[in-house]
């Protein structure tokens, strides 16, 4: 650690990188003397880190964090595959033929997200609150299992009501996995590890909406009237058949958490080192809830603000978030094909900053996870503005579309913010990014209905006015929790060690 000791000065190196004894006073983790030998308290830095950060650790931990990406880092970029598929099929199923075959021509559409929306925002909070109490390997693959069974019963739907109700119960599903999984994500790995890890997994999701794409135009081409099925009846088909084997593995192996895992993989040196690990990092095991934790949670900043910087970053997307640049292609006369694999392009954007912002808040910021949010909020004010004035040239138009996906690769970096801030707090940090997701989905129930309504489109005045000041808001609180996380790091530093 890095001290002043002519000015009294506390600098960044010191609120990166909290004190050995800062760190152990609060945790039950225990430890040996051969098994801290094999963790570094502060991981050291060459030039191979930029490239893939298990590269400068000891040989017993590289092994350790192979399997455990090799686990974790599939079943949750699968699942989340699995999951963003089933969820924004039904934005290509409308444009590639559902709309008229259901004879949707109002706002069905946005009455449709509404619902998976609502179904997602009653399940998150309860689902991350039970995640500390019930087994992972147990409650996230039975949810996923459920929501992949409810995928195909939209292929029989003949009526709206009938969507609508399918809609609640995937959302509500689903609701479980995507801050489940950060959680658990958490739960393993070190600060110089989380951001490349939650980004990667927050990746796939946006391959997940490529994937989607591709499947309905080729589903369209091939398999429309194959058994009496239309092509956007089998896309839930195809969905389906594509998620089940993947939602049963996670049974078989998702780890759960160091102090309770049974994982088969791990011998019993190997989770002793994961427990080492978050001991070193400041990451609290599980503890009871009680009034006094509640209170505790509820009068700090970090669940108000960190849950307001998701709520921007995840209703500050529209248009690669809502089927805006789909219902333009197909207003241009484009046919189902091109509109179904050009947005594809906006998502291939996504997942390529996704792990630009990733890898340069790791090594080039050395851990600061604020500038990639700022950056981002900054092209989309740029992008926004644009949108919103509407007549441009195509060109920029076009442009500007795919340049939405450089708005959507920030996830990952604010959920890795948040286990960082709320580290020393095992049951904080799950009702934080549970928090974080849910509040997100409350927003984004009703919002859409405002903004971004199908009968205006493909212009979407107020849709794009809107981003424009979420976007603003957006950095203005990144700024905001980044000084209030050092000013909080600088006094536990300073009553840990008063003469630093």
């Amino acid at each position: 650690m890095s001290k002043s000791t002519d000015s009294g000065v506390v600098t960044d190196g010191d609120l990166r990188a909290p004190s050995s004894s800062l760190k152990s006073s609060r945790h039950e983790y225990t430890s040996d003397s051969q098994t801290t030998e094999l963790v570094q308290e502060q991981p050291k830095r060459s030039w191979r880190s930029y490239v893939w950060d298990t590269l400068d650790k000891s040989p017993q931990e590289r092994r350790f964090l192979f399997k455990l990406d090799a686990v974790i880092l599939t079943l949750a970029s699968l699942g989340y595959f699995i999951k963003y598929l089933d969820q924004v099929n039904i934005t290509n199923a409308f444009v590639s033929g559902m709309k008229e075959d259901l004879k949707l021509f109002g706002n069905e559409l946005n009455y449709m997200q509404t619902c998976w929306t609502v179904g997602y925002v009653i399940g998150e909070i309860p689902s991350n609150i039970l995640l500390t109490r019930i087994r992972p390997s147990i409650w996230i693959p039975a949810c996923e299992v459920v929501w992949a069974i409810l995928t195909i019963l939209l292929a029989k739907c003949k009526t709206t009501s009938q969507v609508y109700v399918l809609r609640f119960f995937i959302g509500l599903a689903e609701s479980v996995f995507y801050p489940g999984m950060q959680y658990i994500i958490g739960s393993w790995y070190r600060k110089d590890e989380l951001a490349k890890r939650s980004c990667v997994f927050h990746a796939s999701g946006a391959i997940g909406t490529m994937f989607s794409g591709y499947l309905m135009a080729a589903v369209h081409k091939k398999l429309a009237g194959v058994g009496g099925f239309k092509g956007w009846q089998w896309l839930f088909i195809i969905d389906t058949v594509i998620s089940l084997p993947i939602a049963i593995s996670g049974f078989f192996l998702m780890p759960d958490l160091p102090e309770i895992t049974k994982a088969w993989y791990f011998s019993a040196d190997e989770i002793t080192l994961a427990k080492e690990r978050m001991r070193l990092e400041g990451r609290a095991p599980r503890a009871p809830y009680t009034k006094a934790k509640f209170k505790k949670i509820f009068s700090s900043w970090h669940i108000y603000l960190l849950t307001a910087l998701y709520i921007f970053f995840n209703n500050g997307n529209g248009a690669s978030g809502q089927p805006a640049f789909q219902l333009w292609l197909k207003s241009k006369g484009h046919p189902i094909t091109e509109v179904n694999t050009y947005p594809t392009i906006t998502a291939a954007i996504t997942v390529i900053t996704t792990l630009i912002y990733a890898w340069t808040s790791d090594t080039v910021f050395r851990g600061a996870r604020w500038p990639p949010i700022v950056f981002s909020g900054l092209v989309n004010i740029v992008i926004y503005s644009s949108l919103a004035a509407w007549n441009i040239p195509d060109g920029w138009k076009w442009a500007c579309f795919f340049l939405a996906g450089f708005g959507g690769g920030i996830s990952g970096l604010t959920f890795a913010w948040a286990h960082e801030i709320c580290g020393d707090d095992n049951e904080e940090r799950a009702l934080v990014t549970g928090t974080m997701n849910e509040m997100a989905y409350v927003f984004q129930a009703w919002l859409p209905l405002l903004i971004w309504q199908q009968v205006e489109a493909p212009v979407y005045h107020k849709g794009y006015m809107t981003s424009i000041f979420i976007a603003v808001a957006m950095t203005l609180t990144a700024v905001l929790v980044r000084f209030l996380h050092h000013k909080e790091r600088a006094r536990k530093l300073l009553v840990e060690e008063p003469n630093a």
